[in-house]
């Protein structure tokens, strides 16, 4: 089975059962500083996991973009991804644990509608319980009476069958995780589901989300209950077509072929085979990141430095492989195939992908030649290279360990790597240690302070196309409880004078107390009333409109204040250029 049929299976399935097929968002989640990039397909919902109502119902499915970092470690391995798409249904407070354990086991056995799994070698697990939530039995008795014998069902701890929150609090609640048996060998005699030994492959998770997590880690329960449904694309077409890996399937094969054809390599090794997957994965993921709307850059800073890291260790990688010159950029016509016609994005921002892959790689490039003139030089002062100055390399000019390890090879020299991990894992404690507390609440959790932040960002918004430009669109925010971020399209900076109009006149819409609504309405009635459409978005057939009195429409999943009499004072603190064409604003209201 290919990507585009099991796509449209998950969606066609769920369709069929009252569900309405929604749009994928942004890899950039709008209004949620708690993370960099959208983790997971519930990310964009937890306003409407919270109780607002969703303009498509509640019943909801789609296929969504997303980003994890956390698991950079493992990448490389047969399922691990960084970039990757999850397919997902929702129930907002409408079904709950039998409807979705019956269809999900439907839809995995069905041969016709579904994937057609051998109902034998499919296992799950579900939460064992805690001294605050109790076991799962209800989960676990539903699989029984759908075919799974109980010694194919494992009871687990909170971390491997409890979900969420997206940040410190919010909606969660206990999981159960279908595993497939791919016929390896058991690791041990306790080999089991999610001991990660590649015997069992996780294909999909169900929610239960019941719960909200408080700050103090409470649990009361959740106005409504609510089902979040997971299944990583890549990883379930390995599963259905007994790949070793997900390398091998359509969404990612095509570019491994395309790099070992840069390389001249026709049958890699198993080391090469590691290099190249990292290769593809890391490539892949940037220039996704790179496709998005919202306009990200390679940077020193937040996701401009993920997207930057991810480049280099793609040319690193390739180094290693032989391929001395830029190929970054070869790859990206591949991508174009295999994933343009479900993301338009790659095609409208395919020039400026180009760009900015074509720069970094000359930037690092440069760096790489720098790098080995520091290296030169260190040897000519001291005879040898240390671990910190490895460590140092690294650091300032983003010299790889294994370049600083090959140079002091060719020199009879060995570099220290336990003393490089060592400075690596100091300086990585104090960066976070300094970052601590960066992102303390986000609109997930739903704060007083979060949300008069939303409608002023609103405001600014507004203000700033009133007195700079109609041109000027937003282009990403982050809000946190202590203040709003707002990154719009303009290449410099407010003048005083434009400064102090958006002040003033956000000031004047606050202190007229004017009342805030939200309306349901397609896509085509939005843009007729003159709402603002953001960062080309997809939409699905209805959305929802937020109006300040006469002064301001905005499509957008809120929530807001009732009138913004509330707010009190809104000023200006900071801006700054972020790149040619973006302007970041700070504000606070005071």
């Amino acid at each position: 089975m290919i990507s585009k049929e099991l796509r449209r299976r998950f969606l066609k399935f769920f369709e069929k059962r009252g569900h309405s097929v929604i749009p994928s968002t942004s890899l950039i989640p709008e209004m949620d500083p708690t993370v960099l990039f959208t983790t997971a397909g519930m990310h964009p919902l937890v306003p409407y996991l919270m109780g607002q109502p969703h303009p498509q119902g509640r019943r909801l499915v789609n296929c969504q973009k997303c980003f994890r970092t956390d698991d950079i470690e493992e990448i490389g391995d047969t399922f691990h991804l960084t970039f990757f798409e999850m397919l997902g249904n929702w129930s907002l407070g409408d079904y709950y644990k039998r409807e979705i354990i019956e269809w999900a086991m439907e839809f995995l056995i069905d041969p016709h509608e579904g994937l057609g799994l051998d109902k034998e070698k499919l296992s799950v697990t579900v939460y064992e319980g805690d001294n605050q939530i109790p076991p799962d039995e209800e989960a676990a008795n539903i699989w029984e009476e759908m075919g799974i014998p109980r010694e194919r069902i494992h009871f687990l701890t909170r971390e491997d069958n409890w979900w969420g929150p997206v940040g410190d609090s919010g909606p969660c609640g206990p999981d159960t995780e279908i595993f497939f048996d791919v016929g390896l060998n058991s690791c041990s005699p306790e080999c089991r589901p999610g001991c990660g030994c590649g015997k069992y492959i996780e294909i999909w998770n169900l929610v239960f989300m019941g719960y909200n997590q408080t700050t103090e880690r409470l649990y009361p329960p959740l106005k409504q209950k609510n089902v979040d449904t997971g299944m990583g694309l890549e990883r379930a077409l390995q599963v259905i077509n007994g790949f070793p890996s997900v390398y091998e399937t359509d969404l990612l094969s095509p570019i491994m072929e395309k790099v070992k054809r840069i390389a001249r390599i026709r049958e890699p090794s198993s080391e090469q085979i590691l290099i190249l997957r990292i290769l593809v994965d890391q490539a892949r993921s940037a220039i996704m990141a790179l496709a998005d709307d919202k306009g990200l850059v390679p940077s020193n800073v937040e996701h401009g430095y993920v997207i930057r890291r991810l480049l280099r260790v793609a040319i690193r990688k390739g180094l290693q492989l032989g391929i001395n010159e830029s190929f970054l950029g070869e790859l990206l016509p591949t991508v174009l195939a295999i994933l343009g016609d479900t993301y338009p994005e790659l095609h409208r921002n395919q020039e400026r992908i180009t760009a900015e892959i074509a720069k970094e790689e000359k930037r690092f490039r440069s760096a790489l030649r720098r790098g080995l003139r520091v290296c030169e030089k260190i040897l000519k002062e001291k005879g040898e290279l240390t671990g910190k100055d490895a460590f140092m390399l690294f650091q300032s000019h983003g010299f790889p360990l294994e370049m600083t390890a090959q140079i002091a090879k060719e020199h009879g020299q060995q570099v220290d790597a336990s003393e490089f991990r060592k400075e690596f894992e100091r300086h990585r404690q104090i960066s976070r240690e300094a970052s601590q507390g960066r992102f303390q609440s986000g609109l997930a959790d739903h704060s007083e302070e979060v949300i008069r932040l939303h409608t002023a960002t609103h405001l600014l918004h507004q203000a700033l196309r009133l007195f700079v430009g109609q041109e000027v669109m937003q282009k990403g925010s982050n809000i946190t409880s202590e203040r709003t971020r707002l990154d719009v399209q303009l290449d410099r900076k407010l003048t005083e004078e434009e400064l102090r109009q958006v002040e003033e006149w956000v000031n004047e819409i606050i202190q007229r107390n004017l009342p805030i609504r939200s309306e349901t309405m397609s896509p085509e009635k939005a843009l007729e009333i003159g709402a603002i459409g953001l960062f080309g978005e997809k939409y699905g057939d209805q959305i929802t409109v937020y109006s300040v009195g006469d002064v301001s429409r905005e499509i957008c999943t809120g929530p807001h204040v009732e009138r913004t009499g509330v707010l009190g004072t809104f000023r200006i603190t900071k801006q700054k250029r972020i790149g040619a064409n973006t302007l970041r604003v700070r504000g606070v209201l005071e």
